[in-house]
């Protein structure tokens, strides 16, 4: 098994890796079925040929439970397991829209700023203020990211040892 990982994966809001084994798509589909049932009181997921979702069981279940999505790919007559940690679906929509949200009312309330001092105008003074506070409301959404990874990261570990564990088990039984 062969792993890549570059110095922006460690940086990026959701942190990822690639890794390369030589088992079909639906041979490692099927051994990850297998290390998941045999592991079931540590991990719960669900599977296809395609993608797998998996999660740590805890006790509780917080907006900073990561998950790690494997997609299984064949890429130079070998398959690639692509992993990405983040938390479910919903936690990162509801991210991205503030993001998002934030990011529009920035650039809305800069421009009014820049227009009004185009223009020679004083209707909007409050302008340039609302977009600092939109900056700062942007670095809050980021920080609030970076905590959940930071609560996360014990999880995250266990998931991609999840991730080594599950191949290089099968691995070793082909060779």
């Amino acid at each position: 098994m062969k792993t890549e990982e570059r110095t922006i994966d460690k940086i990026r809001t959701r942190p990822r890796f690639k890794m390369f084994t030589h088992l079909t798509k639906e041979e490692y589909a099927e051994n990850l079925k297998k290390y998941l049932a045999d592991h079931r009181d540590e991990f719960s997921g669900n599977v296809n040929k395609e993608v797998a979702t998996i999660c740590v069981e805890t006790k509780y279940d917080n907006y900073w439970k990561p998950r790690l999505s494997l997609r299984i790919e064949i890429e130079d007559d070998e398959t690639a397991i692509r992993g990405v940690f983040g938390p479910s679906s919903a936690v990162w929509t509801f991210f991205m829209f503030l993001y998002f949200f934030f990011s529009i009312l920035w650039m809305t309330f800069f421009t009014m700023y820049y227009v009004e001092k185009q223009i020679k105008s004083a209707e909007f003074p409050w302008a340039l203020s609302a977009s600092f506070v939109m900056l700062f409301c942007i670095f809050l959404t980021y920080a609030a990211a970076r905590f959940g990874q930071h609560k996360g990261k014990e999880e995250m570990l266990k998931l991609r040892r999840f991730a080594e564990e599950s191949t290089l088990q099968f691995e070793k039984k082909i060779s």
